[in-house]
Parts: structure tokens; C-alpha cells; sequence
């Protein structure tokens, strides 16, 4: 009787002991444990890609102000786009016209995301101050009810000359981002905007030369 009480209480202070072994490593890997796993899986990945994507995150006025002037800009290029069809049966000003048509939207849409995200206004017109809707913008009011009169070549001519310069103005606006902006993501589309505009540039003064 004597050995088995001795043998019930050493069993019973070993399964005490395991019990609080346990629990002694629940803080670091029990159920405490645990809920601090899942908070370091769910949290520490995407702190850390957000420490990753911070430089490219990072932004200050001038590239506000670049996204906010560049939209109304964008809009006005793809309003003179769209007049193409129906205007001229030219098949390289069409084309042109469908490109810039397709690349400046998704770029709209890339800035609007942009402004969103950084708790800014996005402006569908110019900016007070700017002069996005004439000198920059490459044309003035009465510029596009002119345009959307013209027909076959002089269509053309006048399409060319004032996309010509809407061009100019957006190159203008890009090297101030790249030369002020401070996010890498906005002075990489200002640098696109630059390279593949002055291309056009060239092109449409090609055929403005051509006749």
C-alpha cells in the first residue's frame, strides 16, 4: 500500500512537472507563441516590403504637382486624338492619333492611383495658376473648335502643329518633375513621357515636312 502511494505521488509530481514545462514554453511557442507567429507572418513580410518600397513611395509637392498638372495635360492630348477619326483619311495621322491615344490613358490612370494614394486631389482640368488649357496645353478653346472644323489636310496641318506643341509643354513639365520630384516612380514616367514624346515630336515634324 505503502510503495503504490509512493508510486501515485512520484507520478503525480512528474505529470505535474511536464504540465508546467508546458506551459513554461507556451510564451515562446504554445499558444502564445502562436498568436505572436501569426502576428509576425501577416505583419513583419509586409512591413518589410513596405521598408522595401519606401524610397520609391516617398513623394513631395513637386510630384503632386507633376501627376496633378499631368492628368488635365494627358486628357487634353487624348481629346485631340479622338477628333482624328472621321476628320482625315491621312493613315499615319491616324495612327499617330491612336497611339497617343492608348499610351496616355493608362498613364492617366497610373497618376489618378498616384494621387489617390498620397491623399491628393486629382484635377480633370488644370491647376489654377497653370496654364494648362492654352500656352501649355498647346491649345486654346477656340484652337479646338477650329480643329474639330477642319477637315482632310488642313486637319492634318493644324493637328500636327498644336499636338506639336501640347508635346512640348508635357516635356516641359517632366523635367521640372525630374529636376524638383522626389518619387522614383513619377520621375520614371516623366522620363518615359520625355523620351517617347520628343520621339513623336520628331515624327510629326517629319511629316509636317512632307506635306
Amino acid at each position: 500500500m505503502t510503495r503504490k502511494n509512493l508510486v501515485g505521488t512520484a507520478l503525480a509530481v512528474l505529470t505535474t512537472g511536464l504540465v508546467l514545462a508546458g506551459c513554461g514554453d507556451n510564451p515562446d511557442s504554445g499558444s502564445g507563441g502562436h498568436d505572436m507567429g501569426s502576428m509576425t507572418g501577416t505583419t513583419s513580410p509586409t512591413s518589410s516590403a513596405s521598408a522595401a518600397a519606401a524610397p520609391s513611395g516617398e513623394h513631395n509637392d513637386a510630384d503632386i504637382t507633376f501627376a496633378q498638372g499631368m492628368i488635365p495635360h494627358h486628357q487634353g492630348a487624348i481629346e485631340m486624338a479622338k477628333l482624328a477619326k472621321g476628320r482625315t483619311s491621312n493613315a499615319k495621322v491616324l495612327d499617330l492619333a491612336s497611339r497617343i491615344d492608348k499610351a496616355q490613358d493608362p498613364e492617366i490612370k497610373t497618376m489618378t492611383e498616384w494621387l489617390n494614394s498620397w491623399g491628393a486631389q486629382v484635377h480633370t482640368t488644370g491647376m489654377p495658376g497653370m496654364d494648362h488649357g492654352s500656352d501649355m496645353a498647346g491649345m486654346s478653346d477656340a484652337e479646338m473648335d477650329m480643329l474639330k472644323q477642319a477637315k482632310d489636310a488642313d486637319f492634318d496641318k493644324m493637328f500636327l502643329d498644336m499636338m506639336i506643341r501640347h508635346h512640348q509643354g508635357a516635356i516641359d513639365m517632366s523635367k521640372v518633375e525630374l529636376e524638383q520630384g522626389k518619387n522614383t516612380d513619377a520621375k520614371k514616367l516623366a522620363q518615359q513621357i520625355i523620351d517617347s514624346q520628343q520621339t513623336e515630336i520628331t515624327e510629326m515634324q517629319g511629316m509636317l515636312a512632307a506635306g
